[in-house]
């Protein structure tokens, strides 16, 4: 069963109203006030099936949209996902103001497929009719609706002429529109919200992608609530799920009616965000006034309105009728994807002025090159705008619920996309991140060039530590390792332990350098356990007090000498001279006090305690009350 909804569009009293209950049935008009004036004021639904010419049924969804200058605010909550649009004017009464405005909105949507409805044909002769039809054949030339390619049928709604005809066209036109894609990710703005007694929350809205199902758990954009769907129903009757292109009603557990508004979207939990920031597309209609860059105006977007300020990219202002790339900044956020059309209105007088569509919704700020990577967002083929995502971040790459969030593709299309750049090696995959390759080259060159750089200013350190590297370089965690594994791998680095330096690449010394290192070492080497204090050693030594600090880390390190507390340092032969000491003991006692400790050594108690403490951690002993077990 195909799903298409129709959108009514057309100036106050011209019988919008009375032709979808003349062709459903159904009143869309619901309001007490509504009834009691006369007019529409906020947007109505009705349904209907009809038969298609294979057999198949055809299910309509009407949207009915108040026609009053006064309510273009809740006509535009109405025509956002709506197919195809019946333009409707009357016959004793022509082309009027909002019949231009809702035109223009339909084609800024842009709306693809409709009929021009001439309605009160039985208030007028034929020759009036013939007049009116000729004037609207003019007005629609050169559109969507151009009258070589769209109908214009005329009808009464009080006297059923026309309406088969009519009824016909639908038919034939709603067989031309393309399904919307039910395996998308699900997305539906809400339009209605209200309580039936016994069930509890319910909201209504079109269905713009993907499918949704009974127990299935949505967010609600931007509150952030989760909510459960108890019940679905579809055109007013209940179902299983609800698909793309389709009215739906969902029935809502663990949010109530207070939590709930028009302009608030249901989506999977966790996948999207809701944005502040849209990068966008910006057509102004050759009627309005200039718009200056910087203007704030009324956005329109789906059944979401809210106050913008346009940021023009490379212009100062926009001229009737021209377009440009501009930035959008929300006072309030919601959630838009790339591709979502939009309606702007002139801040006052509240006049429609132009409208456009969303390239991207996750803008990053201070961007170069931002105007070219916006041609391939806007005319580029999904491979070529998921390359140009993953690109604009760098080194850092995108993960895949990046990419889902920013595009509104689910995981599988995006990784099947990627699929032959990941292959041809123009990008990278590690786990669910995607770098691209030129920029993942770019971050090898700079770790390279960092280590050298580190190299150059410490020439007495043999390498520098990874994570020190990470930092300078700013990687995520697996992208550095992945980037320096590449390295090792080419050899063009090399990695021991926590140290990375140059192939080749040791301490290089100057002179005097070697000189103190092998002042400091004899120093520790020739005093056995009996050591100076690290100080004195240094104080005599021709190198500044820094160098010396990096040569005696260099020895530490090296293990040449050992620190076994925070004053006492040891060279590495005296405390192995010291182990065998300790083996020969244990032939003779498995037990050792310090008194005894201080006679083996000939060390004071300044030495022998902290000596037996590192020999504890070396488990050479076991501390036990006042004496040690030799292990």
């Amino acid at each position: 069963m195909k799903s298409v909804v129709i959108g009514t569009a057309g100036h106050i009293d011209h019988g919008k109203t009375a032709l979808v209950k003349a062709l459903t049935g159904i009143d869309a008009d619901r309001l007490e006030e509504e009834k009691r004036r006369g007019i529409t004021i906020d947007i109505g639904f009705a349904h209907l099936e009809l038969a298609l010419p294979g057999g198949d049924t055809l299910r309509l969804g009407f949207v009915d949209v108040p026609g009053h200058e006064r309510f273009v605010r809740n006509m535009l909550a109405g025509v956002g996902g709506i197919d195809v649009v019946l333009l409707v004017i009357a016959a004793d009464e022509s082309i009027k103001p909002q019949t231009r405005e809702h035109f223009d909105i339909c084609r800024l949507l842009s709306v693809r497929r409709g009929i021009a409805v001439l309605t009160k044909s039985d208030l007028v002769d034929h020759e009036t009719l013939d007049v009116v039809r000729l004037e609207v054949e003019t007005f629609l030339r050169d559109s969507f609706l151009d009258p070589g390619q769209s109908p214009i049928i005329a009808v009464s709604s009080l006297t059923g002429a026309g309406l088969d005809e009519l009824r016909q066209a639908i038919v034939e036109v709603a067989a031309e529109i393309l399904a919307k894609d039910s395996t998308a990710l699900a997305r539906l703005p809400i339009d209605r919200v209200f309580t039936v007694k016994g069930f509890g929350t319910v909201v209504t809205g079109t269905l713009v992608s993907g499918t949704i199902r009974k127990e299935d758990d949505l967010e609600v954009f931007p509150a952030g609530q989760r909510a459960r769907v108890r019940g679905v129903q579809v055109h007013g009757q209940s179902a299983e799920h609800a698909v793309a292109g389709q009215r739906t009603a969902l029935n809502l557990a663990g949010v109530t009616t207070q939590e709930l508004a028009r302009g608030m979207v249901l989506a999977p939990p966790s996948t999207f965000h809701s944005s502040s920031r849209l990068d966008v597309s910006l057509a102004l209609l050759p009627s309005a006034k200039a718009l200056k860059d910087r203007a704030r105006v009324h956005l329109h977007a789906y059944t979401s309105e809210t106050i913008a300020t346009v940021a023009l990219y490379g212009k100062k202002q926009l001229s009737p009728g021209e377009s440009a790339f501009a930035q959008l900044r929300l006072a309030e956020p919601t959630l838009l994807l790339p591709g979502d059309r939009f309606i702007i209105r002139q801040f006052s007088p509240v006049v429609t002025i132009g409208g456009g569509v969303v390239i991207d919704a996750s803008p990053i700020r201070h961007m170069p090159g931002l105007e070219a990577f916006l041609k391939v967002l806007r005319e580029g083929d999904a491979q070529s705008v998921l390359r140009t995502r993953i690109a604009r971040r760098n080194h850092d790459g995108a993960v895949l619920s990046q990419l889902i969030a920013e595009t509104g593709w689910p995981g599988s299309v995006i990784e099947s996309h990627l699929a032959d750049p990941v292959l041809q090696g123009h990008v990278f995959r590690l786990g669910d991140r995607y770098i691209h390759m030129p920029e993942l080259e770019g971050l090898k060159l700079f770790t390279t060039s960092s280590v050298a750089r580190f190299h150059r200013d410490n020439p007495l350190v043999a390498g520098i530590g990874k994570e020190e590297l990470r930092e300078r370089v700013h990687a995520p965690d697996e992208v550095f390792a992945a980037a320096l594994e590449m390295l090792v791998r080419e050899k063009k680095l090399n990695a021991a332990g926590e140290v990375v330096h140059l192939p080749g690449r040791g301490v290089v010394m100057k002179d005097e350098e070697a000189e103190s290192k092998k002042i400091i070492e004899n120093a520790f080497a020739s005093a056995g356990l009996k050591v100076p204090a690290l100080k004195d050693v240094l104080a005599g030594l021709r190198v500044d007090k820094a160098r010396a600090q990096k040569i005696v880390t260099l020895l530490l390190r090296d293990k040449v000498l050992v620190k076994i507390s925070d004053d006492l340092v040891f060279h590495r032969d005296a405390l192995a001279d010291l182990r065998r000491r300790m083996a020969t003991e244990k032939a003779k006692s498995a037990k050792i006090d310090v008194a005894r400790f201080k006679d083996l050594t000939g060390v004071s108690r300044k030495y022998a305690i902290p000596l037996l403490e590192y020999l504890d951690r070396e488990h050479v002993t076991r501390r036990v009350g006042d004496v040690r077990v030799i292990l």
